[in-house]
């Protein structure tokens, strides 16, 4: 369990917007930045544990965070039901967080780190790209997290295309023989990579999840090798 700060109230405002546009990680409140929530009182000698402790909260409250979302969706999901699911009291969430906005940025910040495809022989663009997705699937819950949600609320697709226009697009094109066509490869190679992703990781359908690695990139680097670097057909 998790540290509890003390309830200043039973009423924690739910202020978050409900547009998707309003969801931006630069809305997130940065503690680092403010007065830690957990920083000792006046007089009070520091506690060497305290950074630990207010890392487990903040890892406590996102992985909450990023199932309610999932289960209930972006409007239904409460600052009230995170922090319950967290353990902790809701003022904490809205120290850290600020509110659901600040919450859900956090909790869906994915960084995807594409591998430059530039730097490799063109004919192993394909493959190379899908090892690495892969491998991200497999370290990263936040990707899995964010899969759920997306497929079950607005906010959450919207996040999942802008992370695809902000990341993927801009290395599809370096590598693309025609670059203007590169939003709709990006889109034909989302496809197939998070079309293997829902299968194998959120619904888990059991020829998808018995896959090695090594199988899941034979059958499908082909394919997005064609849509990385084909002639329109």
């Amino acid at each position: 369990m998790v540290e509890h700060a003390p309830s200043t109230t039973d009423a924690v405002p739910d202020t978050a917007p409900a547009a998707a546009s309003a969801v931006r990680s630069d809305a997130v409140a940065d503690p680092a930045g403010a007065p830690d929530a957990e920083g000792p009182a006046p007089g009070e000698a520091a506690d060497p544990a305290r950074p630990r402790r207010s890392a487990a909260t903040r890892a406590a409250i996102l992985a909450a965070a990023r199932d309610r979302f999932a289960a209930d969706g972006y409007e239904r999901a409460t600052i009230r039901a995170i922090a319950r699911d967290a353990d902790i009291d809701p003022s904490m969430v809205m120290r850290y967080y600020g509110n659901k906005a600040g919450l859900f940025a956090a909790a869906s910040e994915i960084e995807v780190h594409a591998p430059d495809l530039t730097h490799f022989p063109r004919e192993e663009a394909g493959a190379r790209l899908v090892r690495h997705f892969v491998e991200r699937w497999e370290c990263d819950e936040t990707l899995t997290a964010m899969m759920r949600v997306g497929v079950t609320n607005e906010a959450g697709a919207e996040r999942m295309r802008g992370v695809f226009a902000e990341q993927i697009k801009p290395v599809l094109a370096a590598v693309c023989p025609v670059p203007e066509e590169a939003p709709t490869r990006a889109a034909l190679i989302a496809s197939q990579i998070l079309g293997m992703a829902l299968c194998r990781y959120v619904l888990h359908l059991p020829p998808a999840v018995g896959l090695s690695h090594d199988e899941v990139i034979a059958w499908l680097a082909p394919t997005v090798q064609r849509y990385l670097t084909a002639e329109h057909p």
